[in-house]
């Protein structure tokens, strides 16, 4: 017969509860912006509530369509796109896709970007009367039109004024995504910080450029585009880690998440949850899989909740 306490150990689950920014989820788990729509469109795949936040796709003031095709092409260990934000814009946000996210028992997290400081303010104004918006993510790697197409995400002062102004017209809680493509990231995100992030996530894509042989063409209508998927873990496991210890907001990893043991790497460098991107266009029960590896992995390891494993680089 099964002692009494073995069967305790195998039946008692650890927790994967974290708190973000005042956001509590029931795991650290959830997509990364643009690989998961608007939540529906994976909802035949896997159940929404399994997950620890559902992160949209980018929203912009008004609908963008985006580049011209081809916009995405594979490389090797990962991908190319050049999607260009392509998105329905707030007004049909709220109109189409909200009504079946408020039946959704999972926090929603909007992410959203602006070509101008004006439009990032009126972009986030929006969303902080939108009750079914639990937070929000701001995506500063976009150019600023009235700046000389600067990107907002590799000037400090720059990411400083737009987080400044969206913090001022919004009263939810505030994740900002850096862009990776900076030389150092940690000072873009004290400057973001101090200007009012309850959250950073990181690293968004890398900048990077596919040629054809054959054609001696770029293989992507806009020459370059964002890199993603395990080629760029090690880059982004190295960026939280900077990060983490630079700030004292919590740390949201993003990179090359592919397998429970690659979202390990992130919480033990100190991220307080993950985003797993490009997997969940390979397998769209990603997510789940991750989840579930995680679980194992504490139980193996005797670890009875996730908070044990955030931060725990042994140094």
């Amino acid at each position: 017969m099964m002692s009494v306490d073995r069967k305790q150990k195998e039946t008692v689950r650890p927790s994967l509860a974290v708190e973000i920014a005042g956001l509590k989820l029931k795991n650290p788990v959830m997509p990364a912006s643009g690989t998961f729509g608007y939540g529906e469109e994976y909802a035949s795949f896997l159940d929404l509530e399994d997950i620890g936040a559902i992160v949209t796709k980018g929203l912009s003031l008004k609908p963008k369509a985006g580049n011209p095709t081809p916009r995405i092409c594979e490389t090797i260990s990962g991908m190319l796109n050049a999607i260009g934000l392509q998105n329905v814009g707030i007004d049909d946000f709220i109109k189409y896709k909200l009504p079946f996210l408020r039946e959704v028992n999972t926090p929603v997290i909007v992410n959203f970007f602006g070509n101008t400081l004006e439009e990032y303010g009126e972009v986030a104004k929006r969303l902080s009367d939108i009750p079914e918006v639990a937070g929000v993510e701001m995506n500063i790697s976009c150019p600023n039109v009235k700046q000389g197409g600067i990107v907002f995400g590799t000037d400090p002062q720059a990411a400083s004024q737009a987080v400044s102004l969206v913090r001022k017209n919004l009263s939810k809680p505030l994740v900002v995504k850096l862009t990776p493509n900076v030389t150092d990231i940690t000072v873009v995100a004290r400057a973001v910080e101090e200007a009012g992030a309850d959250a950073i996530s990181c690293i968004n894509t890398l900048t990077g450029m596919s040629v054809d042989v054959k054609t001696r063409k770029a293989r992507l209508a806009n020459r370059t585009g964002g890199l993603s998927g395990p080629a760029i873990r090690p880059v982004a496991v190295r960026m939280v880690h900077q990060v983490v210890q630079s700030v004292k907001v919590p740390v949201i990893g993003v990179g090359g998440i592919v397998r429970a043991v690659d979202a390990l790497e992130f919480l033990i460098v100190g991220a307080s949850a993950v985003q797993v991107g490009t997997a969940n266009f390979v397998d769209p029960e990603a997510m789940i899989t991750i989840i579930k590896g995680i679980e194992d992995f504490c139980i193996e390891e005797g670890v009875s909740d996730i908070s044990e494993i955030i931060g725990s680089l042994q140094l």
